[in-house]
């Protein structure tokens, strides 16, 4: 990382943390209870990681340094059941929270692999067909 790259990364950090400070001291002062505080931080900072992954639990929580069963069960005490997250989710990206995101391009533009046997349903061979001999 270059210098200037830091530098602008530490500024960023320390508008993060203002930004950070003044909210708690708004939920402080507002009279939300420690527990509802960590309680809406929680949801909305594992929501925000399920949206850069598209829902992937399993990349949210490697991302989030815990294992998958941990995310679920912490999905669980937090009331926030899957179809929720993928609405959530979906009004994220529709709103757009999730910027300039890598799509799949339609099936017409990618590129076809030459020379590949493919089943009369449109699917590859998986192997060599085994038929019960007796």
């Amino acid at each position: 990382m270059n210098g200037v790259a830091r530098t602008s990364g530490l500024r960023n950090e320390a508008n993060l943390k203002r930004e950070l400070d003044g909210l708690i001291t708004q939920m402080h002062s507002s009279g939300i209870p420690y527990s509802d505080a960590v309680r809406q931080f929680k949801k909305r900072y594992i929501l925000e990681v399920l949206a850069q992954h598209k829902g992937n639990q399993c990349k949210a929580a490697d991302e989030l340094g815990m294992h998958r069963n941990t995310l679920s069960r912490t999905l669980a005490e937090l009331e926030m059941d899957t179809a929720q997250i993928r609405n959530q989710i979906r009004d994220y990206i529709r709103d757009g929270a999730i910027r300039n995101g890598m799509r799949r391009p339609p099936s017409s533009e990618r590129p076809r692999a030459q020379g590949v046997a493919v089943n009369g349903n449109g699917t590859q061979p998986l192997g060599p067909r085994i038929t019960n001999a007796r």
